[in-house]
């Protein structure tokens, strides 16, 4: 009894001391860059300056008055919120085919989608940019972001929809189509009703990659389409980087995600352990 009671009283203090040590060492470096971003570029990058020094709001006045980052934050809004849109328009039906009515080849198919995520980026960006630019002519469009943005996150949304779609009884849509109800009403009125925490939680989560999306973002605009990716990609110079300004645009542009999250936290929880025993 001794040592059981021991062992539980040293499970108390260490779990907890872990977790709390595990979550300092992921936050420091967005506490690093918020409190780099009230140093001028000066004292940045001087060792003694490094926790003693004058905070200023000169990097967020620059970044407003000549950077134009309200700009770059609306198209960053606008193809985030499309491109989510689109995916789970293409998405949530796909999912629903895969799961209530499946084929041979359903497997097949879902494990070629995720295999898509495996080619580098960097192997079709010549082609994407030359099609784009002298056949299409919609580089540096938002369309163009919005229909990358939803082609790269489609695979994951499927696949996570699929995943939650299944956990639906099959006998709760049966009963539906005995009903008379059509395939769009199914979808609307019982699947995604019964699913909705899975739903939400897939496009938030859609929305999240939409808006860190820095490859596609940063390599198909230039001035137009730009978005909060391509003001951070901006704060490079010959000389280096400007430590203070790029620190001030990154927590500008992690900050309103970072408060979607917060008061998202709830619908993603859910979302997450949806169909999980319970």
């Amino acid at each position: 009894m001794a040592i059981v009671a021991q062992s539980s009283k040293f499970g108390k203090v260490f779990w907890p001391v872990l977790a709390w040590t595990v979550a300092l060492v992921f936050f420091f470096p967005i506490f690093w860059m918020v409190f780099t971003s009230f140093k001028t570029d000066a004292d940045a990058v001087k060792p003694e300056h490094l926790f003693v020094f004058k905070p200023t709001l000169e990097n967020y006045l620059n970044m407003t008055e000549n950077y134009d980052y309200w700009r770059f934050a609306i198209n960053s809004v606008i193809t985030s919120t499309f491109a989510t849109a689109l995916t789970l328009v293409v998405g949530v039906p796909a999912a629903y085919a895969m799961a209530f009515d499946p084929s041979k080849a359903t497997k097949d198919i879902l494990v070629w989608m995720l295999s898509t995520k495996m080619l580098p980026a960097a192997a079709v960006l010549y082609p994407m940019t030359f099609l784009t630019k002298n056949f299409l002519g919609i580089y540096d469009t938002k369309f163009l972001i919005i229909l990358v943005l939803s082609l790269i996150n489609l695979p994951i949304v499927i696949w996570m929809l699929f995943t939650y779609f299944k956990e639906i009884p099959r006998e709760i849509i049966e009963a539906g189509k005995m009903d008379g109800v059509s395939t769009w009403g199914e979808i609307k009125d019982i699947l995604v009703p019964l699913a909705w925490g899975g739903v939400a939680s897939t496009a938030l989560l859609c929305f999240i990659f939409c808006w860190n999306e820095a490859y596609w973002t940063v390599r198909l605009t230039t001035t137009e389409a730009a978005t909060l990716s391509k003001l951070i990609e901006g704060n490079r110079a010959p000389e280096g980087l400007f430590f203070g300004r790029l620190s001030a645009v990154s927590t500008a542009a992690v900050g309103p995600i970072v408060v979607l999250g917060w008061f998202c936290q709830k619908q993603l929880v859910q979302g997450l352990t949806f169909g999980a025993v319970k």
